[in-house]
């Protein structure tokens, strides 16, 4: 009992100390959004706020709202197209069995392995003509393409659990396919929705490469082109960007806490058979 004691004590000081290893950068970023500009470049610098300021909060707050605005929209859209593409495609690919479903999926999986910088000037490419650079929906539509084939593929792996016998009973009943994945699959499949949604909002929420490809320079940029605006040659006003890093981590921080039980359901939906 006292070796088991003692192996279960030091693991639990080794996950501590990693741990916190972990979390100091997001502890360096709050100190540094309430360290005023003075003491910035001091060195050794303070471990702790000990002149602690809120200027570079009431700086997100005057100037870094509508950036924030524009990547809630963002996001929320985003979420919404991945999940109206994304859930029939699962449906279809786990149930209707289509022809050539499993070239499909080897495509969704392929897709997922292309860098961003790529398609980003393949957008930029087709954007140019079509004039949706520095729009919104331009943006969405980019974002989802990176959400989309993650979201098919899980929506197949959760959906491939759902028994059989539940849809041969609401055909008896006589609805279609469409009536039974809007009435039986879609509301047993709200793990999964979770799920795909939670990581298709993280995405789009923290996306830099599209952003700054596709509407850099618009009327309508997201936070991550808020922050990046404050780094320039000559002028580092760290006070204010890591404020913004905060205020902008705060939004998915607590989703992704709130989601927590629902996104290990749906990550680890089909890995077991029953």
């Amino acid at each position: 009992m006292t070796r088991r004691t003692g192996r279960t004590g030091w693991k639990t000081v080794l996950g501590l100390l990693l741990t916190a290893v972990m979390l100091f950068p997001v502890y360096w970023m709050l100190n540094v959004s309430l360290t005023p500009d003075r003491d910035m470049r001091q060195s050794p610098p303070d471990l702790f706020p000990t002149h602690g300021t809120l200027e570079g909060y009431r700086t997100v707050l005057h100037e870094q709202l509508p950036y924030l605005g524009t990547s809630l929209v963002i996001g929320l859209g985003t979420v919404v197209l991945t999940v109206v593409l994304s859930a029939p495609a699962g449906y279809a690919l786990a149930k209707l069995r289509p022809r050539g479903g499993g070239i499909l999926s080897f495509v969704l999986l392929a897709a997922q392995m292309i860098p961003g910088i790529i398609m980003a000037m393949g957008f930029y490419a087709i954007y140019l003509s079509l004039g949706l650079l520095q729009s919104v929906p331009g943006l969405i539509v980019a974002d989802s393409t990176l959400a989309v084939p993650f979201g098919v593929l899980i929506f197949t792996a959760f959906m491939s659990g759902i028994p059989g016998e539940l849809l041969q009973a609401a055909k008896t009943d006589g609805a279609g396919a469409l009536r039974t994945f809007w009435s039986v699959v879609l509301p047993m499949s709200r793990n999964a929705v979770v799920t795909v949604s939670l990581f298709a909002f993280l995405w789009s929420w923290s996306d830099f490469v599209f952003a700054g490809t596709l509407v850099n320079g618009g009327a309508h940029e997201p936070i991550t082109l808020g922050i990046y605006h404050y780094i320039g040659n000559n002028n580092q006003e760290w006070n204010a960007i890591m404020a913004t890093a905060v205020v902008a981590s705060l939004p998915a921080a607590v989703i992704l806490v709130l989601a927590q039980r629902y996104v290990a359901a749906g990550v680890t939906a089909g890995a077991v058979k029953d």
